[in-house]
């Protein structure tokens, strides 16, 4: 009896936080790009904010599904998207090609991680009501992210223009329905 007792409260409690695993997984997904973007490992960089993205995808289905959802979750979900689709793409995107800008390239990609921490945050305080409004910071990041595989075919001042209009695009009013 009390070891049915103790599993039965184990599996309870690995099902209680396998939404949030999920989303620590997409973290750490983020946080192993930024370091190969660090060692100029450039595509594996690409792959791991993919594979991040997929984990983001389903931490929240996962949630919604097992009736898991938390303010924790939601808060420790916008911290890790602001790692792997606003840090993440925008230094892979400077180390490939807006580094040749100088300042500006560096200006604009501290302006998207702001304005994807601002998205984040306005998320984070304003009811869920089947829309989001602004451009979501995991399409922006990416879009910014699948941009990369453009660098040798588009001139490199679209890049700045990009990084530009996915950051406002993340800061706007519009609506946008959830999927």
């Amino acid at each position: 009896m009390f070891l049915l007792d103790y599993l039965d409260h184990t599996i309870k409690k690995i099902k209680s936080q396998s939404a949030n695993a999920l989303t620590l997984l997409n973290l750490s997904l983020g946080g192993f790009a930024i370091l190969f973007v660090l060692k100029n490992e450039l595509n594996l960089s690409l792959l791991l904010i993919f594979l991040a993205a997929l984990a983001d995808r389903f931490d929240g289905m996962v949630a919604r599904k097992l009736h898991i959802e938390s303010e924790l979750g939601k808060q420790l979900d916008s911290m890790c998207d602001i790692i792997s689709f606003g840090i993440a793409p925008a230094l892979l995107l400077y180390q490939s090609i807006l580094f040749d800008y100088g300042a500006p390239g560096g200006i604009f990609t501290i302006f998207y991680i702001g304005c994807g921490a601002l998205r984040l945050a306005r998320f984070n305080i304003t009811e869920n009501n089947g829309y989001f409004t602004g451009l979501p910071i995991t399409a922006a990041g990416c879009l910014l992210t699948l941009s990369y595989l453009a660098i040798p075919y588009l001139p490199s001042h679209f890049f700045m223009f990009l990084t530009i209009i996915l950051s406002c695009l993340m800061v706007s009013t519009f609506k946008l329905k959830k999927m």
